[in-house]
């Protein structure tokens, strides 16, 4: 996901400082991984130095100055381009699990235990998240079903790929003995 693009659209309904920014993106983008101020404040630098923010006001104070960051019709315009720009297919393409499953088929460690262990995983986050279903609304409901749809996924290509294990490690020896 754009830090940056989601740090501008949420300056786009009205100006903000820094510290408010961090708790909307933490809030509504960071779930599972929150944003480290500095990298709120490095990117609205780089956004400002594009022209996509300014300051509309600064207040001296006991500590910091706090920077009012509002957005500009530049800004507005990469929202709308950000937004409506489909996203490449090809996003899962390389994932670590899939990337794991080959170095345990390539090095003969156990491919099964690999699929074994992340499916238990998902699983679990599975329970987590449906139990958060049942509350969650508007966003967060989104968000949700999101990962559920790709927990999902992933939990069928586990099974798919636990059924060819036997041929796929068969052919990945004759492949590597070939390279």
């Amino acid at each position: 996901m754009s830090t940056s693009e989601s740090l501008l659209a949420l300056l786009e309904p009205e100006p903000a400082y820094g510290y408010t920014l961090k708790h909307q993106y933490d809030r509504w983008f960071g779930r599972k991984r929150p944003l480290a101020f500095g990298q709120v404040y490095s990117t609205l630098s780089r956004l400002e130095r594009n022209g996509l923010v300014h300051q509309s006001l600064v207040e001296a104070g006991q500590g910091p100055e706090r920077r009012l960051y509002e957005i500009t019709p530049d800004g507005v315009t990469a929202i709308d381009s950000w937004v409506g720009t489909p996203q490449t297919p090809d996003l899962f393409a390389t994932s670590t699990l899939y990337a794991r499953l080959t170095v345990a088929l390539l090095s003969g460690r156990d491919a099964t235990q690999v699929l074994a262990g992340q499916r238990e995983v998902h699983l679990g986050r599975m329970r987590e998240l449906q139990a958060l279903r049942r509350a969650a609304s508007g966003p967060e409901l989104l968000a949700v079903t999101y990962e559920l749809a790709h927990l999902d996924a992933d939990l069928k290509w586990i099974e798919q790929s636990g059924a060819r294990l036997g041929g796929m490690a068969a052919d990945l020896d004759g492949a590597v003995r070939d390279a």
